[in-house]
């Protein structure tokens, strides 16, 4: 016999029963001002709102008549605070549970997004601020449980970054070999061997000079900017920490 809470509703294959709020948050990666930032709202400050005033991931609940399927969800949510559809966008990871929202049993699919900019040109983003990647003491407090969300997304993207070309979409169209080297210890917070990191580059093919060389203080730097790939390069090896 089926479960009593399992009932039919308005003709055969559907049930009677309570369902989770389902929500997508976007973790939005940029690197501004020579540190790796992460995007962030202020949420309602009505006392009836969860977490009232607090700061939280983009994200929101899935629109069953707009989004298709979760990654159309996030790509909405990403594009609403952003005006911008992200170059390079992955799934994270599923958290869910009976207490992280107070409003009831609640599940939300996490995606983290990389962009080459910082922009916040569309009208949803008043509420909307960069916040730099703290750790330790630094780590930011958050509404719900997006702070251990927030930390499963960096440690994916420094684990990646060991052995692929990710940083390359947090790059500007045109940049210099020191340019892309800056951006790789920024999200690995540590520093690269120069002539090891260029070799790696070259070899990858991964970039391609342009023909325009950046002026300086110091003799004109070679520009490069990135071949068209639909998915990050990964390399044989990680690059090897200090020693």
């Amino acid at each position: 016999m089926a479960d009593n809470r399992e009932k039919a509703l308005d003709g055969p294959g559907r049930l009677d029963f309570p369902r989770p709020l389902t929500t997508v948050d976007v973790v939005i990666f940029i690197v501004r001002e020579g540190v790796l930032q992460v995007l962030l709202i202020q949420r309602p400050t009505d006392e009836n709102e969860p977490f009232p005033a607090a700061w939280a991931l983009p994200g929101g609940f899935v629109d069953t008549g707009r989004d298709a399927d979760l990654q159309s969800c996030a790509v909405r949510k990403l594009k609403d605070k952003t005006g911008v559809v992200s170059p390079y966008l992955e799934q994270l990871g599923s958290w869910g549970s009976a207490t992280r929202d107070p409003r009831g049993w609640s599940a939300t699919h996490a995606y983290f997004a990389l962009l080459p900019a910082a922009p916040l040109a569309s009208a949803g983003a008043a509420d909307a601020r960069w916040f730099p990647v703290g750790t330790g003491k630094g780590k930011l407090k958050l509404a719900f449980d997006h702070a251990e969300i927030l930390e499963a997304a960096i440690q994916r993207l420094r684990s990646k970054v060991e052995y692929t070309s990710l940083p390359a979409y947090l790059m500007p169209p045109e940049f210099t070999l020191p340019d892309l080297q800056r951006v790789y210890e920024i999200v690995l917070d540590r520093p690269l061997e120069k002539s090891a990191f260029r070799t790696r580059m070259l070899a990858a093919d991964l970039i391609e000079p342009v023909a325009r060389m950046r002026k300086g203080p110091s003799r004109p730097a070679q520009l490069y900017r990135l071949k068209k790939t639909k998915s990050p390069i990964y390399f044989a090896r990680t690059f090897n920490p200090p020693t």
